[in-house]
């Protein structure tokens, strides 16, 4: 099961719905990749398994201000 460890997204689960609607169960799966990000902060890089939208936002403003504006620590997404 793929998980988020910045933003904790997971699987959601829907129906396939055919022309017919017939609907049977299926599930989508988040984005998520192995990143490898520098911390300035820190001097060195950690290893994350984080979604596509998280990286984004950290490319955007940083991992260690995307971790204080979500209430997270380092602890927490290693």
């Amino acid at each position: 099961m793929a998980k988020c460890k910045l933003s904790g997204v997971g699987p959601m689960h829907g129906n396939n719905d055919t022309f017919s609607h017939k609907r049977t169960r299926r599930t989508w799966q988040p984005n998520v990749q192995k990143r490898s990000i520098f911390v300035p902060e820190l001097g060195r890089t950690i290893k994350i398994r984080a979604s596509a939208r998280a990286m984004k936002s950290v490319n955007r403003i940083g991992l260690m201000a995307y971790l204080r504006k979500n209430g997270l620590t380092l602890k927490d997404i290693s």
